[in-house]
């Protein structure tokens, strides 16, 4: 029972987890494209 309550729980801080995430790793790409490059990681 609160195993299941905690993989629910779990999944849904993920789902919030990457669309809070998104918004930001879009700016980042825009305005930090550069800065990005610059330390060799490429998305």
């Amino acid at each position: 029972m609160f195993r299941a309550i905690a993989d629910v729980l779990r999944q849904i801080g993920g789902a919030v987890a990457t669309v809070v995430t998104l918004p930001f790793r879009a700016l980042a790409r825009l305005f930090g494209g550069a800065s990005g490059s610059a330390r060799g990681h490429r998305a």
